[in-house]
């Protein structure tokens, strides 16, 4: 069993148990419930396959969120030969870690 859930201009394939690391909520409480009503592909045991058009109309998906993590940090380097310049810039993108509960397919 599967879904395939859009938040905010991102889709993220999901299952019931599965770990995943979205755009950060800030809003969000360790132990809070999010639920996903965006669900454009939703699969059940029995291997039915429902498209939404954009998105389904009953179906849902149900999350709990477990924190906040940080990614990876990307630097940038901008090296100008014979000017001795360097400039050095660092990110860090921040997302909310959640744990998939339930998948409901309507």
């Amino acid at each position: 069993m599967y879904a395939i859930v859009k938040d905010r201009g991102k889709q993220y394939k999901v299952r019931a148990g599965e770990r995943h690391l979205i755009d950060l909520k800030a809003d969000a409480q360790i132990g809070q419930i999010l639920e996903f009503n965006d669900v454009l592909v939703c699969s059940n045991e029995e291997g039915t396959t429902t498209f939404g058009t954009p998105a389904s109309k009953n179906a849902k998906v149900i999350a709990e969120v477990e924190g906040i993590k940080k990614g990876v940090k990307c630097m940038t380097i901008k090296f100008r030969r014979r000017k001795e310049s360097l400039t050095r810039k660092g990110h860090r993108e921040k997302y909310t870690r959640i744990k998939i509960k339930e998948i409901v397919c309507g």
